[in-house]
């Protein structure tokens, strides 16, 4: 199994990129008690200084904290190269919900977000999957698109920068009842 790593515009984000599909969706794990789907993000985050494991379609995403990549490097590709080696799934029983049943939008604005989810898809996805994140849409309201970053994305020095003069000018050029682009905070 042959994995190549890349930088990211986030230092503390590096990109393993897999010479196999891992799923058409991404999945996001920011702590070991959300592991259950996933074994294999399970053993990552038992390496000391892993703080988030993200899955894209065919490369992981790893986020750390208090350790320098030459520290976990090695033993993050390891664990992938040995578990990919060994047959198993990376994701067990993901449930497949389409995505546009976990956006909170006014029915009436259905249209709307069907053309965000178009540009998000076509022009976005493919962009920040470049840089190791994906972009999940979750709400609409008042004319305000609401994302959560994720993998390498999310806490990126440059994340307010990628959707404020990014996405947010993309999404008001290609659709007029889009007002600005916040990010989504639970």
């Amino acid at each position: 199994m042959f994995i190549q790593t890349e930088s990211t515009p986030n230092p503390n984000s590096l990109k393993f990129l897999l010479d196999l599909e891992i799923d058409n969706k991404s999945y996001e794990f920011s702590s070991i008690e959300e592991c259950s789907s996933s074994d294999l993000a399970k053993l990552l985050f038992q390496i000391n200084g892993v703080e988030k494991v993200f899955f894209g379609q065919n490369f992981i995403s790893i986020n750390k904290k208090n350790y320098d990549w030459d520290q976990l490097k090695a033993p993050i590709l390891t664990i992938i190269s040995d578990y990919i080696s060994s047959g198993k799934r990376i994701l067990n029983n993901i449930n497949q919900i389409d995505k546009i049943e976990n956006i909170e939008f006014d029915e009436k604005d259905k249209s709307t977000v069907d053309q965000i989810c178009d540009v998000l898809n076509a022009k976005v996805k493919p962009a920040v999957a470049k840089d190791g994140g994906d972009i999940d849409f979750k709400k609409f309201k008042d004319g305000v698109v609401y994302l959560n970053l994720q993998g390498s994305c999310a806490g990126c020095p440059s994340s307010s920068i990628t959707l404020k003069n990014g996405i947010e000018n993309l999404l008001k050029h290609y659709i007029r009842d889009v007002v600005g682009v916040e990010q989504y905070n639970v």
